[in-house]
């Protein structure tokens, strides 16, 4: 399997722009303040299924064979996949199916029947889930599309960076959520192609490390749970390809709290008046527990995602409430 080249980013880029306008990078001095640091959110939560990924389905979907459409795709996800992949079936009028665990975020399985897909739901988690998808469902006619081990998947992603260093040249560090870790794949090849100066840093939950645990050990790592309210990173092994690659564009590897995610989801929502689920709200979380580390540099900080559940919307603004009293 090979990895995608900065030049599968930039041909990934007019297929994304023909469907996606460019989301916004906007700085935000009430974070700057508050992290010490010039601040900048990717705003990946203004995509119109409110997350980065429908990059990546609208790059590879676009570029299946009249075969591949007329079977129809399928793939497992705990949302954020799930709706890219089934917003861009919509858009080229395929059948797609989704499997996702029992007990998901329901606000996201809503989304992806909005979006016309088949909603399969089976196991208690991610990793269950997709063992059932591999197990039981592909059969050599649907394409599955992985959701990290597809090199088209990640040069669409990466068209994320590309706007990145279109506003900002030359920001000091780029930080990247991680569940599989797509979006820092492609985010640091174009980072490493356009100003190799820049840090690329990947963050994940502490209670579901293994993508930290792999990338640090250099080989495959799985964890028993991936006990996170932050369903976006919560995956108990990593992937392949996007582990080859992350050796290669990232410089290090943080981990977060779970009240960490919820406190940055608060100062997000307090400051600029967005909602971040708990991936989407990882890497800030990653700046204010490191301060020290990024004081006085510029920093960009990718909000992956805004679909958040609302049932965890009291804790945050109790949990935001109680730091700021």
């Amino acid at each position: 399997m090979q990895a995608p080249t900065f030049q599968d980013i930039q041909e990934a880029l007019p297929r994304v722009r023909e469907v996606l306008a460019p989301t916004p990078l906007f700085e935000w001095p009430g974070l700057g303040q508050l992290t010490g640091t010039r601040l900048f959110l990717k705003h990946e939560n203004h995509q119109p299924v409110g997350a980065f990924k429908v990059r990546g389905g609208i790059n590879l979907v676009s570029t299946l064979s009249d075969a591949e459409r007329e079977a129809g795709i399928m793939g497992c996800s705990t949302g954020n996949h799930g709706q890219s992949l089934a917003f861009a079936a919509r858009r080229f009028g395929i059948k797609c199916t989704i499997v996702v665990p029992r007990h998901n975020n329901p606000d996201k399985v809503r989304a992806i029947q909005m979006l016309g897909a088949e909603i399969i739901e089976a196991g208690e988690d991610f990793n269950e889930a997709k063992h059932y998808l591999e197990t039981e469902l592909v059969d050599g006619k649907r394409r599955y599309v992985h959701s990290a081990n597809e090199p088209k998947l990640i040069a669409g992603v990466g068209t994320q960076g590309i706007e990145i260093f279109e506003t900002l040249p030359d920001p000091d560090v780029v930080i990247v959520p991680v569940g599989m870790g797509s979006g820092v794949c492609g985010t640091g090849i174009v980072a490493k192609h356009l100003h190799p100066q820049t840090e690329v840093i990947a963050v994940q939950a502490e209670n579901a490390p293994a993508n930290q645990l792999s990338w640090k050990a250099g080989s495959p790592q799985t964890t028993e749970t991936a006990q996170t309210w932050a369903e976006g990173v919560a995956t108990r092994a990593g992937a392949e390809l996007t582990q080859q690659i992350m050796q290669s564009v990232v410089d290090d590897f943080l981990l977060v709290g779970e009240d960490e995610m919820r406190l940055a989801a608060y100062h997000i929502l307090k400051e600029t008046h967005n909602l971040a689920e708990g991936a989407g709200a990882a890497a800030l979380a990653a700046v204010l527990k490191y301060q020290d580390r990024f004081a006085g540099k510029k920093v960009v900080a990718v909000l992956s995602g805004g679909n958040l559940n609302l049932a965890e919307l009291p804790e945050i603004l109790r949990l935001g409430s109680e730091q700021s009293a």
